[in-house]
């Protein structure tokens, strides 16, 4: 008997170079035509071929997933090495597809595979009483797991699709990872339909393609259903949205900064950054309805330094200009950043973080960037900081880091991670009617005497590069004028003028924008966070009800400037022993930041530095070991 699934979490894996990304693409695209929730997040390591990726997905009938969990229902492996990687994450019932020649494959003949992840599956083997063999290994799952076995040969398959296909072997086997796509649809019950209306819209300018994937795919889809049947069949969609999009983090970004305005964007290649500079470089000419209404200017400079300063000269001449970096890109922008600090110039650096310090881990994702974006640079000088929690976040807020970077000419700081970056999800199309683009205060009158830093006013009326006004920047303290002035009463009133733009905006900017409560308002327990660890959060809230403990989520949206206020009130509404801080990172970043700002001090914490996302059940179970007295939980769950 078959049963019917609201909700499936999958593991697809493979080397890296592969076809695995298309054919988690071609699959989303899948379920997103048949108007399913999807959220998905990519792992791989930072070289660029062969090593192993997988990409694990949430598939919802009833609801938009914001996060990810394990034991998973469904391993779809490209190579042995998949196989053993994650066998253990299998729930007992689930079901593995994998290749038979692998069947001899042992943990000696997987050269890819990091030697501490072998020395722990040797040891897990020992404890199994199994060889490290995959045929032991699948023998093992299904009899003692029950385990649902699909072995299938893909060398056969791919032989039988070249001669169909009338094409060397050699050539059909470079759609290896269609197999996957085929197995996957079928065991799930996804229609052709779908899957040719996902071809099609991957390869809509070759069609050749979109025949030859096609044929292997329907191979694999008939034998799957006719030998197995669609064991893990999805129930019928019940959202009922129009259209949606697929979309990684990355790519809603950049739409965002579209239709916000963008007109100059700068960038030197970096993971998990670069994408989104890719996606903006796709729509550089803007149309509407066949009319060009614009365009944006997309600059790969040789390195950040340049990647910064082309950016403040963009926007010192009028263009909404922002940049794009992580980590240690933003190590090098630093002192730019600064220049643009003392003059006041409205640029947006948009922070996609990763494991650091120094290379670190380039393609797994952090929290621990949070304090060095708030103070990075010498000297003080106001800057705002928000950050984003899922994709309609992300959307929202890099349109809104514009508007906020030219009404208090100061720089903006978009705080994201990989996590969001690479995270694929489907979703209905924003809501555009309520978007507002706010330039500030800007002027066109001027000449020789123009103060573009005007003391009579708290924030000056702002003149572009190449109008009639004449104006001076410089790195220097500076007078009105902007000429280099150190003056003592020049330098206090200078300072101060700039400084307190941040009390401006914190008295504009209200303080429920800035923070979100989630949960009952009669909670006995509150998990307090900020940025991607809303979605878990958020899910771990309904776990946690449904086991008779009432809890609520506070969700920071801005750090500069903080809503001290509405955190104060917050908090106080709390047993300090029910307070408990979650974040990406070692120090808990986020506790140190409220008690900066409140006094308050946060003593329990559930940290996760592995570059893995928090995992909703490995959440679940650090509340639970909280409550039972922990002081602080470390996170260690996932390949």
């Amino acid at each position: 008997m078959n049963y019917v699934f609201n909700r499936l979490s999958i593991i697809v894996g493979g080397p890296q170079g592969s076809g695995l990304e298309t054919s988690a693409q071609i699959l989303t695209y899948s379920l997103a035509y048949l108007r399913y929730g999807v959220a998905s997040d990519r792992e791989y390591f930072s070289n660029i071929k062969g090593r192993h990726s997988y990409v694990h997905f949430l598939i919802s009938s009833d609801k938009l997933p914001t996060s990810l969990t394990y034991p998973v229902q469904l391993v779809a492996a490209l190579d042995h090495e998949t196989v053993f990687t994650h066998f253990d994450s299998l729930q007992e019932g689930g079901v593995i597809v994998y290749d038979v020649s692998v069947e001899e494959k042992t943990l000696d003949t997987t050269p890819s595979m990091e030697e501490d992840l072998k020395d722990r599956l040797r040891e897990r083997f020992r404890e199994l009483g199994i060889d490290g063999s995959v045929k032991a290994l699948v023998k093992y799952v299904s009899e003692d797991k029950k385990i649902h076995l699909i072995p299938l040969s893909y060398s056969e398959i791919i032989n039988e699709a070249a001669k169909k296909l009338v094409l060397p072997a050699s050539q059909a086997a470079r759609y290896v990872s269609s197999i996957i796509i085929g197995a996957v649809s079928g065991l799930t019950g996804l229609g052709k339909n779908a899957i040719e209306y996902s071809l099609a819209r991957r390869f809509y300018d070759r069609p050749e393609l979109i025949q030859q994937n096609k044929v292997i795919i329907e191979s694999v889809y008939d034998k799957v259903v006719r030998d197995h049947g669609s064991i893990l069949k999805l129930a019928p969609s019940k959202l009922n949205y129009k259209e949606m999009m697929v979309v990684s983090g990355n790519d809603i970004v950049a739409m965002a900064k579209i239709v916000g305005g963008v007109r100059f964007q700068s960038y030197y290649p970096i993971t998990p950054a670069a994408d989104e500079s890719f996606t903006i470089e796709s729509y550089e000419k803007l149309e509407v309805d066949g009319l060009e209404i614009g365009s944006v200017l997309v600059l790969q400079t040789e390195d950040e330094i340049a990647a910064i300063t082309s950016a403040i000269g963009a926007a010192l001449a009028g263009a909404r200009a922002s940049t794009s970096t992580s980590g240690p890109g933003f190590s090098l922008m630093v002192e730019g950043l600064g220049w643009a600090g003392m003059n006041e110039t409205p640029v947006v650096i948009t922070y996609y973080q990763r494991g650091g310090p120094s290379t670190g881990l380039p393609t797994r994702g952090s929290q621990s960037d949070l304090l060095f974006a708030l103070y990075a640079s010498h000297g003080e000088f106001p800057r705002i900081v928000l950050a984003s929690g899922d994709h309609i976040e992300a959307f929202y807020d890099a349109i809104e880091a514009f508007n906020l970077a030219e009404r208090y000419q100061t720089p903006v700081i978009h705080l994201l991670d990989k996590f969001l970056a690479n995270s694929i999800v489907t979703l209905p199309i924003p809501d555009l009617s309520n978007i507002d683009i706010d330039r500030g205060l800007i002027t066109h009158k001027g000449g020789a005497d123009y103060k573009r830093f005007d003391l009579s006013t708290k924030i000056s009326p702002r003149a572009f590069i190449g109008y009639e006004s004449i104006m001076w920047y410089t790195g220097d303290e500076h007078n009105e004028l902007g000429h280099i002035d150190e003056d003592p009463q020049n330098r206090e009133k200078m300072y101060r003028k700039r400084m307190e733009k941040i009390k401006i905006a914190d008295e504009e900017i209200p303080q429920e924008k800035r923070l979100t409560y989630y949960g009952p308002e009669d909670a006995d327990i509150l998990l307090v966070g900020w940025g991607f660890v809303k979605g878990v959060a958020l899910n771990a809230l309904e776990t946690l009800t449904e086991k008779g403990i009432r809890t609520a989520y506070l969700h920071l949206r801005m750090f500069s400037p903080f809503p001290s206020k509405m955190m104060e009130k917050m908090l106080k509404r709390f047993d300090e022993s029910k307070i408990i801080a979650v974040e990406h990172s070692y120090d808990s970043q986020v506790s140190k930041i409220i008690s900066m700002n409140t006094g308050f001090q946060i003593t329990k914490e559930i940290v996760k530095y592995t570059g893995r996302p928090i995992y909703l059940n490995e959440l679940v179970d650090a509340v639970l070991k909280i409550l039972k007295g922990e002081e602080r939980v470390v996170l260690t769950y996932g390949p």
